[in-house]
């Protein structure tokens, strides 16, 4: 995934640019429904070409505009070989993802139906951009990771007939899983039990802000953001503000596996000063209450609950922190 992000193009290179290129196939298109815009638009055999931006589009956000509507107009959506170029086909992808968080979610949105609407023009391409979306999008480890982006991709797959049953069997239960605890969402409540033995409710924590943490011991990536997160100066500074009268934040870790020796026995390696827990029961997983892609997985949820950030990262929650709030 890597060398594909590294090649991607500069925003602001393919803002400016007005590509030209000899045609094999000819496309007319307006998406914007002015007739004074309308190019004619070349599709380029065995590449991947820009779309010309009319000159008379001067500023930087409706260029920014124009080339998302536009950005597949010269691709060749009909040729399955290119599905086995991904340093063709690939690679732009991963350069239009990353231009598409320059537009408005209501364009970004108008765009990746397009997209796939144009992606119909062969099955396998379908179900091949339907795998690239997934990857960058929805992967754990995506640097493009964004789910709001993927729910309309989602609700566009699960209704198409250009993929197979097996696949449009996973993006339902991904998309099940997409419209959980999004964010400005209450957070789905569970109990959670200490190694006393006592049982709690999650929405029975009683703080500004929390940060909840699903790991799992010996975890070497739960370790380093265990560690990061102790050593954060803007956590650090939210802790100190905790009070017998005013709890700033708490971070609740959760266990949500079965081996409840291995997570005692692990259990004098974490922070005092947080709350460590294991789910009695893998009630959780059962029932499906949290996406856990990977481990570990954080949420950051405010007094009410409410998903403040889905699924984050160390620096995302250092940022809100550093914020005044």
């Amino acid at each position: 995934m890597d060398q594909y992000f590294l090649k991607s193009f500069f925003v602001f290179v393919a803002f400016i640019a007005i590509y030209s290129c000899s045609s094999s196939k000819k496309a007319q298109v307006d998406v914007t429904g002015d007739d004074s815009l309308k190019l004619e638009q070349t599709i380029v055999p065995d590449t991947f070409v820009l779309p010309n931006i009319p000159a008379e589009i001067t500023n930087s956000d409706a260029r920014a505009e124009y080339l998302v509507m536009n950005y597949w107009n010269r691709f060749d959506f009909s040729d399955e070989e290119l599905t086995q170029r991904p340093e063709i086909t690939e690679q732009a992808f991963v350069d239009y993802v990353n231009i598409l968080s320059y537009v408005p979610f209501d364009k970004a949105k108008e765009s990746l139906n397009y997209t796939l609407k144009k992606a119909e023009a062969n099955n396998a391409m379908y179900s091949y951009f339907g795998t690239l979306f997934d990857k960058y999008f929805y992967g754990a480890n995506s640097p493009f990771r964004n789910e709001e982006f993927y729910i309309p991709v989602l609700q566009e797959l699960v209704k198409s007939n250009s993929i197979s049953g097996a696949d449009k069997s996973k993006y339902q239960f991904q998309l099940e899983m997409t419209l959980k605890n999004r964010v400005g969402q209450t957070a789905n409540d569970f109990s959670f039990t200490l190694s006393s033995g006592q049982s709690q409710k999650l929405h029975s924590i009683k703080s500004e802000y929390l940060i909840l943490m699903f790991s799992n011991p010996g975890c070497s990536t739960c370790a380093s953001v265990t560690n990061a997160l102790t050593k954060s100066t803007a956590l650090n500074q939210a802790f100190s503000m905790n009070s017998p009268t005013r709890t700033m934040v708490t971070v609740l870790t959760v266990y949500p596996d079965a081996d409840i020796d291995e997570w005692l026995l692990h259990l004098p390696q974490m922070p005092t000063n947080w709350v460590h827990s294991y789910d009695k029961g893998m009630a959780i997983t059962k029932e499906k209450l949290y996406d856990i892609k990977a481990i570990p997985t954080l949420y950051l949820l405010d007094k009410d609950k409410k998903v403040v950030l889905k699924d984050t990262s160390i620096e995302a929650i250092e940022s809100f922190f550093e914020k005044p709030n």
